[in-house]
C-alpha cells in the first residue's frame, strides 16, 4: 500500500498519512480544522516496510485500512532533568 504523508502547518509535528485515492477533503472536518493548510511531503510504499521510525506500522495500516487515514501527532515534550552538584 503505498500512502500518501501530509505535514500540518498549522500544528507542528502532526502528520497526516492518507490511503489510496484518498484527499484531505475525506476526512473529517474538524480534524481538517485542528490541522490547518496541510503541505504534501512524501509518499510511502507501506508494504516494503516491517517498521516506522516513530509509529506503529500495523496500527498505520489498520487505520489506513478502516478509516482512510492515519494522524501522526508530535511526541509529549519531556521535562530534562538537571543533576545539580555534579
Amino acid at each position: 500500500m503505498i500512502c500518501t504523508i501530509h505535514r500540518s502547518e498549522k500544528k507542528q509535528g502532526a502528520y497526516l498519512y492518507l490511503a489510496p485515492k484518498k484527499t484531505l477533503k475525506d476526512i473529517p472536518e474538524d480534524l481538517r480544522s485542528m490541522l490547518g493548510q496541510c503541505t504534501q511531503v512524501m509518499h510511502l510504499n507501506l508494504a516494503k516496510r516491517d517498521k516506522l521510525a516513530s509509529q506503529d506500522i500495523d496500527l498505520v495500516r489498520r487505520n489506513l485500512n478502516d478509516q482512510g487515514y492515519h494522524l501522526q501527532m508530535p511526541p509529549k515534550a519531556h521535562t530534562n532533568l538537571i543533576n545539580y552538584g555534579v
